[in-house]
């Protein structure tokens, strides 16, 4: 058959993705233009804040910029932090560090421990009641490029391609969306933002960006378990044997629920670790497993998170739009936070544009924007810590926090970092070891009580894919997961994964075949990383496709 032509929806600015950043820059430039600018907001979730998922302790400061009397307006964010924990685990036992040898940034005084899903629902109420159209449930699956080479837009909302990706009977084409400017604010390792950064050469003069992979449960606890504005950050066990980074979390949120968590770096050597696996021994802790006992799991998710800091940020700026938030990769490593600077710099590229606007222009370089970046708040955050993850990642935990704590007391002492900075070297991918070099790990069966294995989790994330969709995780070579993989690093896939896509399963003819339950995945886009042929590309699925959390 052949495919319907396109109509076309014209707008001063359009922005993907309704996350921190993307809303924040929609309410950013409807408190400018007024009127005056027309602004529309894609979402591929089902639903604002469908697909949204952090810890999140939140630093309110971008949001005191947005919006100064968010309390007065009800925002969703009310449990402050009362209580700060650092704690260094072994197997059975914990050890405490004090606050005071922390540099004052790692301090969470004055933040809240909030939904972000939550918090995205209500500032896209605020965007609607300003004038600002947001469509939901419209996946941005392409780019549109104008006659000088430039975006121009993008394709949002085609549904109803058959499994061979041809026009099914109920095809729509989608639209055209055309902006002025587009701003692209997917969140970490989108598609078209990836796309971006190769089409225009953005990441030519940064490091390779890094990740971590976070894995997130959200119980509901004893009311005798719960302390609402607790906060507990931890290093060490399980991480702690050499085979991979990271650290985890428990927040006490409001109504009985806490938050719990590890995010594991995703530059692991050791093919055989599994961080959905590694998470779920994290439980058993006793200092975890005392808070969750006699609670109920009620959700579950999983997302990659930028790590990679300030000497990785690619260029922000290209002919006719922008990367916002962790698009660009924004977050502040220590701290564990990103959300506030994605509201700085979703402000930040709506009031560049507001200006280029009025200045009659539109399709350039928002150069404004990327000083912006670099001079404002943002940069303030980044700079001074830029060399946490490098030094992580060389020395090891114990070494490296000691020295990242060394370099960032003295970068809030006296102004400088005494490493300068510190580069890296691989991507995630390229740091995969070859399974002849490691022994498997033996990871403790489920109990079903504490621990859960990937499909029963998978159930408590809503996630859901139409099963006549093709699938949107697509294999550069389909040989190479069997003819490389395999052989080469026991096909990690079947364990970076934490929401068991990949599997290699007996063929008919009893040889291995890779298998990919597409329906599964929960967007987390580990896999488009941490590859290590980097042979897998994560696409968006149908619009409204994938998780459906109700509070992360």
């Amino acid at each position: 058959m052949d495919t319907p032509e396109r109509e076309s929806m014209d707008y001063d600015v359009v922005i993907v993705g309704a996350g921190p950043a993307g809303l924040s820059a929609a309410i950013r430039l409807k408190q400018l233009g007024g009127d005056d600018l027309s602004v529309c907001v894609l979402e591929k979730g089902a639903e604002v804040g469908a697909h949204i998922l952090s810890g999140a302790v939140l630093d309110p400061s971008g949001l005191d910029a947005l919006i100064p009397d968010w309390r007065e307006k009800g925002a969703p964010i009310t449990t402050e932090v009362k209580e700060d924990k650092f704690l260094v685990l072994s197997e059975k036992g914990k050890m405490g560090l004090p606050t005071f040898l922390m540099p004052p940034l790692m301090s969470n005084h004055g933040a809240y421990i909030v939904s972000m899903g939550n918090v995205c629902r209500w500032l896209a109420e605020q965007a609607e009641a300003l004038g600002v159209e947001i469509f939901p449930g419209m996946a941005a699956s392409a780019l549109v490029m104008g006659e000088d080479g430039g975006l121009k837009g993008v394709v949002a909302g085609e549904f109803g391609l058959s499994k061979d990706g041809t026009p099914g009977p109920n095809y729509e084409p989608g639209i055209n969306l055309i902006g002025k400017y587009v701003l692209i604010g997917e969140g970490a390792r989108g598609s078209l933002a990836k796309q971006l950064i190769a089409n225009f050469g953005l990441a030519a003069d940064s490091d390779p960006q890094k990740f971590g992979l976070g894995i997130k449960e959200i119980w509901r606890v004893k009311p005798e378990n719960h302390h609402p504005g607790r906060v507990v950050h931890t290093m060490g066990w399980p991480l702690n044997t050499g085979d991979a980074g990271g650290g985890g979390f428990l927040y006490h949120a409001e109504n009985n629920e806490v938050y719990v968590g590890l995010v594991v770096h995703l530059d692991y050597k050791n093919p055989y670790v599994s961080p959905y696996q590694e998470m779920q021994r994290y439980k058993h802790h006793p200092e975890i497993a005392k808070v969750l006992e006699g609670g109920e799991r009620v959700a579950y998710g999983a997302r990659t998170i930028a790590q990679g800091g300030w000497q990785a940020l690619p260029k922000v700026i290209f002919p006719g739009g922008a990367l916002i938030g962790c698009s660009a990769g924004l977050v502040n490593v220590p701290r564990i936070k990103g959300n506030h600077n994605a509201m700085h710099s979703g402000m930040a590229a709506a009031e560049a544009v507001t200006e280029a606007i009025k200045a009659g222009r539109s399709g350039d370089e928002l150069a404004v924007y990327a000083q912006k970046l670099a001079d404002g708040p943002v940069g303030r955050d980044l700079k001074p810590v830029r060399n946490v993850k490098p030094l992580w990642s060389r020395f090891g935990e114990i070494a490296g926090v000691a020295l990242a704590g060394f370099d960032m007391w003295c970068a809030n002492l006296f102004k400088f970092n005494p490493f300068g900075t510190l580069h890296h070297l691989k991507n995630d991918a390229q740091s995969t070891g070859k399974a002849a070099d490691y022994k498997k790990i033996d990871y403790p069966k489920p109990d079903g009580v504490l621990s859960f294995d990937r499909s029963t989790n998978v159930a408590f994330s809503g996630t859901n894919h139409d099963e006549d969709e093709p699938t949107h995780l697509k294999l550069t070579d389909p040989l190479i997961p069997i003819a490389v993989n395999l052989p080469e690093y026991d096909e990690p896939a079947q364990r970076y994964c934490p929401a068991g896509v990949y599997e290699v399963i007996e063929g008919e003819d009893g040889k291995p075949r890779f298998q990919i339950n597409g329906q599964n995945c929960v967007h987390c886009k580990a896999c488009d990383i941490k590859d290590p042929s980097q042979n897998i590309t994560w696409t968006v699925p149908q619009g409204g496709s994938g998780p459906t959390y109700p509070n992360m």
